[in-house]
């Protein structure tokens, strides 16, 4: 239990975390037994209408689809952080083991096909679900850049898994000479630590897990969910501080003994863009305990503070915004990762924020813990089932 209070640094991993903590402990998996949370939230998905509410279908079959974006040929592009594999493993979140391998891959997406384009990447992951593994992508031209999440801690983790595991918490360039390593994020936390490990437990003060990546002309911008920071990385690889996002207290969730009063919680960053007006905007999930309105979107302007720009959402995952310069937040679990119903999987919501400041929801029903979007072509595509594997889609709503 006191390794759920610390902050949540693994994205990818908050569900399974958050499912432990709500159910009280892993069950045992095994033949006319409980199910554990991860076996439970994949049986609930495919049991599910993964279709309903208006979303449309468009692609299917995918494992743990996380960021997506549109290429420079307008097709579609997944990030699929993979299934895990047969091992190393090393102990998970919900007493088991998650295990590694390289399934993870890209996934192109036109009218007329579906094709995994990019294979052999890391993953992490227990039973399939909650991998950790490639998250986003982005493209400048036709180069293409790939982020690859980090399971917790630095670059010792990954370390433990073999040489296999060694592009874990790194940022990929792909392109026609291949693929080549242009950042290390867990290498950076070693060295750097820029939140300084604030409300982390002691000996737990490192923490990287890059999540969301933001492709500009000469630069990249990468927001790193366990360091709580937005991170800059130049055209010769070089990473810098954009901001950091400190911790605050919020009430302690009721129900789960031994805790004070008030709790630390992590910001924990999971997305960012560049806004109209040329500030930078970041979106927030939120540490433990994850409470329902504790999500912020930040506005970044290097040298200064981030600032509040919109509060009062849920668990954000991703945010974007359209060519009107209205901004859309994708929540991965409206109700709170604490919240879900056992045996389900969290619903979602895609929430378009106002010229006027108001918010007006676009679509809930059938969003089952999504992962991310991108607005094109009037609509909006959102990875769904975000956490299975073999259960994810891509579905489109109009906008």
């Amino acid at each position: 239990m006191l390794r759920s209070v610390r902050r949540a640094g693994a994205v990818a991993s908050l569900l399974a975390l958050a499912a432990v903590t709500a159910f009280g402990g892993a069950a045992t998996a095994a033949p006319g037994k409980l199910k554990s949370p991860s076996q439970a939230m994949a049986a609930a998905a495919k049991g599910g209408s993964g279709g309903s509410g208006g979303l449309k279908v468009v692609a299917e079959g995918l494992n743990n689809p996380r960021g997506i974006g549109i290429g420079p040929d307008g097709a579609l592009y997944v990030a699929e952080s993979g299934s895990g594999g047969a091992g190393p493993c090393i102990p998970s979140a919900e007493g088991g083991e998650t295990c590694f391998g390289r399934t993870g891959s890209v996934t192109r997406i036109t009218r007329h096909s579906q094709q995994r384009v990019l294979t052999g990447l890391p993953s992490l992951a227990e039973d399939g679900v909650a991998a950790a593994g490639p998250v986003d992508l982005g493209f400048s031209g036709w180069t293409g850049y790939l982020l690859i999440g980090n399971p917790g801690g630095g670059a010792a983790t990954r370390e433990g898994l073999g040489a296999g595991a060694g592009r874990f918490g790194k940022l990929l360039k792909v392109d026609l000479h291949g693929i080549r390593s242009v950042a290390d994020f867990p290498r950076f936390e070693d060295a750097n630590n820029p939140d300084e490990g604030a409300g982390a437990q002691p000996g737990l003060e490192i923490d990287s897990n890059p999540n969301g990546l933001l492709v500009r002309k000469g630069a990249r911008y990468v927001t790193d969910a366990g360091g709580n920071d937005l991170l800059k990385v130049d055209h010769k690889g070089r990473i810098s501080v954009v901001a950091v996002f400190p911790p605050r207290l919020v009430p302690a969730p009721p129900g789960i003994p031994d805790l004070p009063p008030e709790l630390p919680m992590q910001a924990v960053p999971t997305s960012v863009v560049k806004g109209p007006d040329g500030a930078y905007y970041v979106g927030q999930l939120t540490g433990f305990p994850f409470p329902p309105g504790g999500a912020n979107v930040w506005r970044v302007k290097p040298g200064h503070d981030p600032q509040v720009f919109k509060g009062g959402f849920t668990n954000i995952i991703d945010i974007a915004f359209d060519k009107r310069g209205r901004l859309y937040v994708l929540e991965i679990a409206t109700g709170g990762l604490l919240n879900t119903p056992p045996d389900e999987l969290p619903v979602g919501r895609l929430v378009r924020v106002n010229k006027d400041g108001s918010t007006t929801t676009l679509a809930s029903e059938g969003l089952n813990a999504p992962g991310g979007f991108v607005l094109g072509h009037h609509a909006a595509y959102i990875t769904n089932n975000s956490i299975l594997s073999g259960a994810g889609q891509v579905v489109k709503v109009a906008i």
